[in-house]
């Protein structure tokens, strides 16, 4: 067990000290945010199970008996909330000995940042992972693949052929979303909503998004996407995804990409009698991962 005893900041014991850094820079947004739909969640687990729509009526043959279908149950989904926790203790001698303020009131905000980055961190993994057969769905294939298992034969939320972002490519991804179905091979209408991107493609992901005309050409032919509005939220980057040239469009299907919230960040302090050590920790349980595979299109990148 870590304890903070004089010896961690042995320069905190006398004055003359300017400054002490090394805990205090800028944040980024809550980026986690862009990633997943939130909800809250009272129980250890949620479950969501897919049911399976009808099919195509057929032709009834005059005289000839109506066909009937069945209506079954689908994939299971299950969401564990993950308790996660952190803290610190420091010795009574610590306290009484520290001639800087600063350092106590920085373990505070420090263990803040830890915590939150540990939630950013727990998100992007669901979107790094994603590409990897060992973290797998309901449909028990990985999140983006051009084999995910329906009644209707394989179908895919993964760029037929893995190409670096362009608008070429872009293009291609939207048609996929365009053309999407359901478990039972009927056309749903999945609309793009944003795409997500490291920070290492923001540049010419806004070149092409960003552009009336179509970018990095002489011709004078249209920016399709811009034009068409096939972008509503335009785009918004991740500092913590880990594929630099990975990219994902999240869309409009329901069910898709989710976090369930079982408990918000809690802090708390206490003493312990027999050392006088103070104690301080925080707590947070949530879960991410996604139902419906059509909820995020993506591409690794070439």
């Amino acid at each position: 067990m870590a304890v903070i005893t004089t010896g961690n900041h042995p320069k905190a014991l006398w004055p003359g000290v300017e400054a002490f850094w090394g805990t205090q820079y800028d944040e980024h947004g809550l980026e986690c945010r862009e990633l997943f739909e939130v909800r809250s969640s009272n129980k250890a687990y949620e479950e969501h199970v897919e049911t399976l729509s009808f099919g195509l009526a057929p032709v009834k043959a005059q005289g000839a008996a109506t066909v009937y279908d069945s209506h079954t149950q689908g994939p299971t989904t299950r969401y564990t909330n993950v308790a996660y926790g952190l803290g610190y203790i420091v010795t009574r001698e610590e306290r009484d000995d520290n001639q800087y303020e600063q350092i106590s009131r920085d373990r505070v905000s420090s263990l803040a940042f830890s915590m939150r980055t540990t939630e950013e961190t727990t998100g992007a993994n669901v979107y790094n992972r994603g590409f990897n057969s060992s973290y797998t769905g309901g449909d028990g294939v990985e999140l983006f693949s051009t084999a995910h298992v329906t009644e209707d034969g394989t179908q895919s939320n993964h760029l037929t052929t893995a190409a670096d972002f362009s608008e070429a490519s872009l293009e291609d991804l939207l048609i996929q979303i365009n053309t999407a179905k359901n478990s039972r091979g009927l056309k749903v209408a999945i609309k793009a909503r944003k795409l997500i991107i490291p920070p290492n493609l923001e540049f010419e992901v806004q070149r092409v998004l960003g552009s009336v005309l179509q970018s990095g050409t002489a011709n004078n032919d249209v920016n399709a996407v811009r034009s068409l509005g096939l972008m509503p939220e335009g785009y918004t980057v991740n500092h913590y995804f880990t594929d630099t040239d990975a990219w994902f469009i999240r869309t409009n299907a329901m069910n898709g990409m989710l976090k369930f919230d079982r408990t918000p960040i809690e802090f708390t302090r206490d003493n312990d009698f027999d050392t006088e050590n103070a104690k301080a920790k925080s707590y947070r349980r949530y879960i991410e991962g996604w139902t419906d595979w059509r909820g995020c299109f993506a591409s690794p990148g070439a």
